[in-house]
């Protein structure tokens, strides 16, 4: 046999042999020969001549549509067939893809980072034709991790009790001398990758039928380990598409699925209802009994008999495998004692949490502000009394909007809403009162802030109105008089003219009546409490 022949090595223990025939390629003399229609009809059914004639009409046009695309790209051999397009655009039609926007209801409530999207990492889109392949590419590839789980559910089913034996004496020898732990995946190369590879370069010589009453095993070498190899290297390949081990593939994953969702419901039933504070009392206690015996291994991990836990674990775990353990363990007897002392223990737990952690507490109170503003035009500023108190209802928004606030010194204009009714609690929060009240201590939440160029209202409505100065003189003046820029270039501008520029002393504002003094703008505050709001179980939210 010659060396250059590769076997096929299917995934799976037993190799299926598979006949392939490959059409020749095509050549001049080659080409233009096709079979005769007689053998077509003999050898094939009328569906499947309908489906050859449709298949052949499907190539001769896209061959058609894709000719200027190939005569670019000579390279590419593969195109999308007409009914990978037609999926795809019924696809994209209902198939949610990752918005650039949120929600409304997601962007009032907390921000959750979405690991999965294509923000957070860029991943190609979902795309049918590539998840056939790929499902098609995987299938064929998947077998040798079953092959895998095949023989780890014999070993622990104690099919073969000498392997399981034996599987317990190499854990023992692990257990009780750790070091030897990166020792295992050099021997498991060697003695499941490469002493196989090599038995099957180099197999045993196959008895002649002729001469097998002088075949001596005791005298004759079986396998041949001098000289060159007498067999050509078995590849691992994937398996081809409808044959038999792509169908045990096939099976093999949909129990495999099945196998993953039981065990992923049962984890999710035992572990969320202790850990994802749905009974505050019962996580809560939890949690104490976590912290109390993490700090207590953070101390006192290496007084630990970890080897010998991990001995009577291993030993446990294999033997509760073997069949007569299996018999009592899951007979009805023992299912029935094992849910009744399950139940008596969460039941006993779930009274030592209630007791322990006290919860009843009134809910958190907070107290929410928001400042009303009111506005008049600025043709009003420098009329009579009358006009110059004509302020017009404008906004209820969360910030004063004062002279030297940020937003008012670049020009923005407040924000709001215009109407009471339209004010909401903030997020996470409910009102825990029916009004709204209005602060009658203006003076302290403007000293809070620190707030000048106001004029404060201790009586009445109190209001916190602008300050109007004179016009040229800036508020932001130093407090020996001298003025600002603003002010210097008017009046450089009337004496240019020709004009007399007379420059007065200018009265403070204690010093004046206070008669048409006030500016465009002027606020209060109102307040109300809030609470933040309580989700459970009893709750009415």
């Amino acid at each position: 046999m010659d060396d250059d022949t590769t076997g096929v090595f299917a995934n799976r223990d037993e190799p299926i042999p598979v006949v392939i025939t490959n059409p020749p390629e095509p050549t001049a003399s080659n080409q233009t020969l096709k079979p005769y229609p007689q053998e077509k009809a003999r050898s094939r059914s009328p569906a499947e001549r309908l489906r050859t004639k449709l298949q052949d009409k499907l190539e001769e046009q896209l061959a058609d549509q894709g000719a200027d695309a190939t005569a670019d790209q000579p390279e590419k051999s593969t195109r999308k067939s007409i009914q990978d397009r037609l999926f795809n655009k019924i696809f994209e039609q209902f198939i949610p893809e990752d918005p650039g926007f949120e929600d409304e209801d997601e962007a009032n409530g907390p921000k959750v980072k979405d690991r999965r999207s294509r923000k957070y990492v860029a991943r190609p889109n979902f795309s049918l034709p590539v998840m056939s392949n790929n499902f098609r590419r995987f299938n064929a590839r998947i077998g040798v991790v079953f092959v895998f789980q095949n023989r780890a559910i014999r070993l622990f089913s104690w099919a073969d009790p000498s392997h399981t034996l034996s599987f317990l004496a190499i854990y023992t020898l692990i257990c009780l001398n750790p070091h030897l732990l990166p020792v295992l995946p050099l021997a498991g190369t060697l003695f499941f990758i490469m002493v196989p590879a090599f038995l099957t370069r180099h197999p045993p010589a196959a008895p002649n039928s002729s001469s097998s009453s002088s075949f001596d095993p005791s005298t004759t070498d079986l396998y041949p380990y001098l000289g060159p190899p007498t067999a050509p290297a078995r590849h691992v390949k994937p398996a081809p598409d409808f044959s038999k081990d792509f169908f045990r593939n096939m099976r093999d994953l949909q129990n495999s699925m099945e196998d993953f969702s039981r065990a992923h419901d049962n984890a999710i039933a035992l572990i969320a209802p202790l850990t994802n504070f749905s009974n505050e009392a019962l996580s809560s206690s939890v949690f104490l009994l976590v912290f109390a015996a993490a700090c207590a291994l953070f101390v006192a991990s290496g007084l630990v008999p970890w080897r010998a836990g991990a001995l009577l674990l291993g030993w446990a775990a294999t033997c509760a495998g073997h069949p007569a353990a299996q018999q009592v363990l899951l007979s009805r007897r023992t299912e029935r004692v094992l849910r009744n002392g399950e139940r008596a223990a969460r039941k006993r737990f779930n009274v030592f949490a209630a007791a322990d952690n006290i919860l009843a507490e009134a809910p958190e109170m907070r107290e929410v502000e928001v400042f009303e503003l009111q506005r008049r035009e600025e043709a009003a500023l420098y009329g009579d009394e009358r006009a110059a108190t004509a302020y017009e209802p404008y906004m209820f928004s969360p910030a004063p909007y004062t002279p030297l606030s940020p937003a008012r010194i670049s020009g923005e204009r407040p924000r709001g809403t215009r109407f009471f009714e339209d004010v909401r609690a903030p997020q996470g929060w409910k009102w825990a009162d029916k009004k709204w009240t209005l602060d009658l201590l203006s003076t302290e939440w403007v000293g809070e802030r620190m707030i000048t160029g106001v004029e404060v209202e201790v009586e009445g409505e109190r209001w916190v109105s602008d300050i109007l100065y004179d016009e040229g003189v800036s508020l932001l003046a130093e407090e020996d008089g001298m003025m600002s820029a603003d002010a210097g270039v008017s009046l450089a501008k009337k004496g240019a003219k020709g004009g007399k520029v007379k420059i007065g002393v200018r009265k403070t504002w204690e010093e004046g009546n206070g008669t048409g003094r006030k500016g465009e703008w002027r606020r209060r505050r109102w307040v109300r409490m809030v609470q933040r709001k309580v989700y459970g179980p009893d709750s009415k939210d």
